[in-house]
């Protein structure tokens, strides 16, 4: 009875672990990806928060030695190794703690992101240069928000009578990714010229009339879900896999002490 209880608490863990390695590449996915995309609002976040980059790298560090710490899992529950599965469950502890960490940490920041957010856009949109090669990536990004949230500025289109190119030109162009599709563009990105031949305004632009406010923070509170979600699960899988590798290893040492000639 006690053999077909280790056999079932061994492969029991042996599948948690395998299911617990495939979300520590989630992890290490979502991490990677903050730090990485360069073609949508992500980009932007990056500059404008340091706790998003410092909960990046967390993520990323757990997601890899979460990988590991699996694969180690793996290995201890088939050979039946108390010495490993010991350092497995203390890591995994570590690992709890440390995914605790970040997710409290993108959580509790929430409004300040928000807040630097709306700082950064602002400033973007002020000093938006199209030959600016060294803010081209931000730019970009910036202009592939409005293109594929169908909006523009942040709180309305009025926020780009702050730039300086289009004050110089008296408003007679406005930003291309903000076209809606009245007037062909060539380009999705810098600024095109206004067809009117009269003194020109705002309300002239050919352009969405929506700001990017509430759709970028809708984005970003559904993204943010979506990975503490995935921090979620992982940390119930967790406590099951430390509840699983306790189990075995009092299970392997009763295993062994009733082998002990008496």
């Amino acid at each position: 009875m006690g053999s077909d209880c280790l056999k079932v608490t061994k492969y029991f863990l042996f599948l948690f672990n395998l299911l617990f390695f495939i979300l520590g590449a989630v992890i290490l996915g979502f991490g990677v990806w903050i730090l990485v995309d360069k073609s949508s609002f992500i980009s932007v976040l990056q500059t404008s928060s340091e706790s998003l980059k410092v909960g990046a790298y967390i993520l990323i560090g757990v997601g890899a030695v979460t990988m590991l710490m699996g694969f180690l899992g793996c290995v201890g529950a088939v050979n039946e190794v108390r010495c490993l599965l010991g350092l497995y469950i203390t890591c995994l502890l570590l690992i709890l703690l440390a995914q605790v960490a970040a997710g409290l940490l993108i959580y509790f920041q929430r409004d300040a992101l928000k807040a630097e957010v709306s700082i950064v856009v602002h400033d973007l949109i002020r000093d938006y240069d199209p030959d600016n090669e060294d803010k081209k990536s931000i730019q970009d990004a910036w202009d592939y928000v409005q293109e594929q949230l169908t909006c523009c500025g942040w709180v309305g289109p009025q926020n780009w009578t702050e730039n300086e190119i289009l004050l110089n030109t008296s408003l007679t162009y406005y930003p291309c990714s903000c076209s809606n599709g009245s007037i062909d563009v060539q380009f999705k990105s810098g600024f095109c010229k206004s067809t009117a031949n009269r003194t020109v305004s705002v309300a002239d632009w050919p352009v969405y009339t929506k700001g990017c406010m509430s759709n970028v923070q809708s984005w970003l509170q559904d993204n943010l879900g979506i990975i503490l979600g995935v921090c979620t699960g992982v940390a119930v899988i967790e406590l099951l896999g430390m509840v699983l590798a306790i189990s075995l290893c009092r299970n392997i040492h009763r295993e062994e002490y009733s082998k002990v000639p008496k």
